[in-house]
């Protein structure tokens, strides 16, 4: 479905039809693409043998309940990006090159400076592409493929504003250590295939039951650990995370908020796939082999735990700790999603039934509340810069380098309550459940990723979670100070200015929606922990 959808925009594209396929509709095509994609998954969770899982093409792929219910996880958060496009009214947008001219700017709510280029569509679509075929890999030719073609979407998108120099700079960063993960993800998957001459993954997890080898255990747990390291690169991992900051930070909020919450589903379901079938193998030593096989054995399951649980470690402290000196708001959130990461990095670690229901909780609410918060900033960033209420601000000491509609520094949201009290209490409600405040969903995440760590007698690192939560809370509560804080003379100018704040309605309803359902998820809780709780059975009993 999405792949015939690329082709046939290509050709729209190539045709030329610009007189008719602006930008705001090649967004809506997007949002239907999604829907169907998403319909289509869903459909799939409903045969009889989706659970064992169904390889298809040759094996390369394997469908199972977890990928067909990430590729509609994944279908629902582009269909909310899509739909709710930051547009602003009562706005002429010029024509630039590589920009759309819309006419008519009356009858559609339009953006508030420029239009955005028709390829973001087509980008984000293939990058879902890689995204979805990366999930169910069952192969390393089609595990690297996927993550390349993911990863070329997600480099393109970074500096898809060219005109942009700070896009420019994120997406040759972005780029370039992109790269370089992907040479380590390609030298352990050659690394593998040298010991033992087998690229499939059940192959490659028989082969490590049989052989009694130590030089090729130990080289297959060589490519297995670069493999990790590489993929703990793409998802800004610490310590291997200084990438992130810089590129979330210099990209337009527009492409931060699929950079932020769409490459880093797919890759940590993949980790979760691999780490567990590896500790399925380890248990089937602990009952058929005697203990000094098991030694031996036990090396690939040993020196991953240690790799994931020293990036965890790191992830917590760097991303709570450096958090606390950033004044612009995306490098805050960036270190935010790090400290985030930790905890998903821990609970995968665990490697039990109940670590694995929380961690696939964990990646399904921080996926859906980082959202909300870049929609919300999106927002916030249309109302404050755009032509009906620039005059709101006459500071020039805020250095915009971003998109003219971006929000930079943490200190352009001030005052806010007082002008927009919903879309205000809207972002407190999600900046407290990021931070844990109970009752909100963000808390119940990190309860049980700690009482499953402290199960398993993950002692230490769940005191030092505990603690970087409560250090974290500080910089989000600050947050939450300053859009609260009186400012007289800003207050008089917005006054003065006597124009209301208007947002596109379908992008406030997403807003709104997402808002509720973190502020009320304690009412009614059964749908998402239901569906955790059977996808983590189905990985340990089928």
């Amino acid at each position: 479905m999405l792949l015939l959808s690329i082709f046939i925009l290509i050709m729209a594209i190539a045709l030329n039809y610009k007189h008719v396929l602006n930008s705001y509709l090649f967004v809506r095509i997007g949002f239907i693409i999604f829907a169907l994609t998403g319909a289509i998954s869903f459909n799939t969770l409903y045969l009889n043998n989706i659970g064992t899982g169904m390889g298809i093409y040759s094996g390369l792929f394997q469908i199972t309940s977890l990928t067909q219910f990430f590729d509609l996880f994944i279908s629902i958060v582009g269909c909310l990006i899509f739909l709710s496009w930051p547009l602003s009214k009562n706005t002429s947008i010029n024509t630039i090159e590589g920009i759309d001219s819309i006419s008519e700017p009356q009858s559609l709510n339009m953006l508030s400076t420029k239009s955005y280029p028709r390829e973001y569509t087509l980008v984000a679509l293939l990058s879902t592409v890689g995204a979805s075929l990366l999930i169910s890999s069952s192969d390393l030719i089609s595990l690297y493929l996927s993550i390349e073609l993911q990863s070329f979407g997600v480099y393109i998108l970074a500096s898809i504003y060219r005109n942009l120099g700070s896009a420019v700079s994120a997406g040759l960063k972005y780029f370039l250590l992109g790269s370089l993960s992907s040479c380590i993800i390609l030298l352990g998957a050659a690394i593998i295939y040298t010991y033992t001459g087998i690229t499939h993954f059940d192959s490659i997890y028989s082969f490590i039951f049989v052989t009694e080898n130590q030089a090729i255990l130990q080289g297959i747990s060589l490519g297995i650990v670069l493999i990790f390291i590489g993929f703990f690169f793409k998802v800004g991992a610490a310590p291997l995370h200084n990438w992130s900051p810089d590129v979330y930070d210099e990209s337009p909020n527009i492409v931060t908020v699929w950079l932020t919450v769409m490459p880093k589903i797919s890759i940590l379901i993949l980790l979760l796939e691999l780490y567990l079938n590896i500790g399925i193998i380890e248990y089937n030593f602990s009952s058929a082999l005697s203990s000094f096989a098991l030694i031996d054995k036990n090396s690939i399951i040993y020196y991953l735990k240690n790799l994931i649980l020293i990036s965890s470690i790191l992830s917590l402290i760097i991303g709570s700790t450096v958090g606390l000196s950033q004044n612009r708001i995306k490098r805050l959130l960036a270190y935010s999603t790090i400290s985030h990461i930790g905890f998903i990095l821990l609970a995968l670690s665990i490697n039990t039934e109940q670590s694995v229901e929380s961690l696939i909780f964990y990646i399904v609410q921080y996926s859906l509340t980082n959202l909300n918060v870049f929609l919300i900033i999106l927002a916030v960033g249309i109302l404050i810069k755009s032509n009906t209420a620039k005059n709101y601000y006459s500071d020039n000491s805020f250095e915009d380098k971003g998109s003219e509609n971006d929000v930079q520094y943490i200190n352009e949201l001030k005052g806010l309550f007082f002008y927009n009290p919903l879309l205000s209490l809207s972002l407190s409600i999600c900046l407290f459940s990021m931070a844990g405040i109970p009752p909100l969903i963000g808390f119940f995440s990190k309860q049980f990723v700690l009482y499953a760590a402290i199960q398993k007698g993950f002692y230490f690192i769940s005191i030092v979670a505990i603690i970087v939560s409560v250090i974290s809370a500080s910089y989000y509560l600050n947050v939450i100070k300053i859009l609260h804080v009186s400012d007289s003379n800003y207050i008089a100018k917005a006054k003065e200015a006597g124009k209301e704040w208007n947002i596109n309605s379908t992008h406030s309803f997403i807003i709104s929606t997402l808002t509720i359902s973190i502020l009320l998820f304690i009412l009614k809780p059964s749908i998402i922990l239901n569906s955790t709780a059977i996808l983590s059975l189905t990985l340990f009993y089928y």
